[in-house]
């Protein structure tokens, strides 16, 4: 039996930085992943900047491509462009981005285990115990960070209040597609899939090419990469790395938090309802997650329930306003787009992505009446996220 002050499970961005910080902090820290890396994972690959803000790490070695300019269409229609004066979005791919924190929490201090897979996690009063095969370690904590599908959040009980998007991507060379059309530049489909869009994304040496919805679209969205490749002059059979995966939606009922253990990035269920983009979440949540464990191990706190609400609160504007956008795209996407395509709430939009706001809430002066009437449209739509106004 080894100890440790803390286990983390899952070695992705959210739960390598815990590790990093915890390492840091001088706790001694197991994380363990069943995989080895570098591995990669399904995953638009974009860093906003208000992402980049919050990762305690410089992530700039692993960046491909940095995108300045957006553009976006209605049911491959009508289309805007903004931006073109400061970097929005930084993209990586997950098999680069991952590997470097990883590495940058074992040089913290961190003890990694890569391609262990956990086989079972046992909740005691003042720790856990994870097994896997061959081995076992005691923790005064556990940080589950195994994403939608791990073990963590199955096996502590943390899943029964979640919803499911659902995405299909690929990655096409720029032997197939012009880097002068893409680089530089995020293109977003909106309008075709119910609670999603399409998109193509800019890589080094290629392009992603994806579309997401509701869970209950996944049967339909082949045939809509399919039609999104054919509008960007791209043949499906040119596309590598097909593959699609589940998005989890946390609703604020989620429990986040139980005693000894917590669960941070997909493994929450910490993904924009409006983006599909959980990188800042993950890093967010990371921090608020090694902090109350650090509050653990200092004798400060006695559980890490505290952790729950504080991150909830901390989100609860932002779930507020991508619900009600959500809504309101699906509802009203005419009206929506033509709201969203003005200048004045672009800027709020720059705002947001940079990480210059901290929310919705946040912006203020002329771009007040067309957010405004985006809230009037969500709450047309049945105000889908009204339940985080309390949270």
């Amino acid at each position: 039996m080894e100890r440790f002050d803390a286990v983390v499970v899952g070695a992705g961005p959210a739960g390598s930085t815990a590790a990093w910080r915890l390492a840091r902090a001088g706790a001694s820290v197991l994380l363990i992943d069943r995989a080895r890396f570098p591995r990669d994972k399904p995953c638009g690959g974009g860093l906003t900047l208000r992402a980049v803000r919050e990762a305690p790490v410089d992530v700039s070695p692993v960046v491909e491509d940095v995108v300045d300019r957006m553009e976006l269409r209605l049911n491959f229609g009508r289309t805007f462009e903004r931006g073109g004066d400061k970097p929005l979005v930084w993209m990586t791919q997950r098999r680069r981005l991952d590997a470097h924190l990883l590495e940058e929490a074992a040089r913290a201090g961190t003890v990694v285990r890569d391609g262990v897979r956990v086989t079972g996690l046992t909740e005691e009063p003042d720790g856990v115990t994870v097994s896997w095969e061959g081995g076992r370690a005691r923790s005064a904590v556990l940080v589950g960070a195994d994403g939608a599908n791990g073990l963590s959040a199955r096996s502590l009980g943390f899943t029964s209040s979640y919803v499911h998007g659902v995405a299909f991507e690929g990655n096409v060379r720029y032997d197939h597609v012009s880097q002068g059309r893409y680089g530089g530049r995020v293109v977003v489909e909106l309008g075709g899939i119910p609670g999603g869009y399409g998109w193509v994304f800019p890589k080094g040496d290629h392009v992603n090419v994806g579309l997401g919805g509701w869970e209950e679209e996944g049967p339909r969205l082949r045939t809509e990469l399919r039609r999104l490749c054919a509008e960007h002059g791209v043949c499906l059979e040119d596309l590598e790395e097909i593959r699609g995966y589940r998005l989890p939606l946390r609703e604020p009922t989620s429990v986040l938090a139980r005693g000894r253990s917590l669960v941070v990035g997909d493994a929450a269920g910490l993904v924009d309802p409006v983006s599909g983009d959980g990188m800042f979440e993950g890093f967010l949540s990371a921090q608020y997650a090694s902090e109350a464990v650090l509050d653990v191990l200092a004798g400060r706190a006695g559980a890490l329930e505290p952790y729950g609400p504080r991150l909830a609160g901390r989100l609860a504007r932002q779930l507020w306003a991508s619900w009600g956008v959500k809504g309101a795209l699906d509802r009203f996407p005419r009206t929506t787009f033509a709201v969203a395509r003005t200048q004045i709430v672009w800027r709020a939009v720059e705002r947001l992505v940079r990480g210059e706001v901290s929310d919705i809430g946040e912006v203020h002066g002329l771009a007040r009446p067309p957010l405004k009437a985006l809230a009037l449209l969500a709450r047309a739509a049945g105000d889908p996220g009204r339940a985080y106004r309390g949270a």
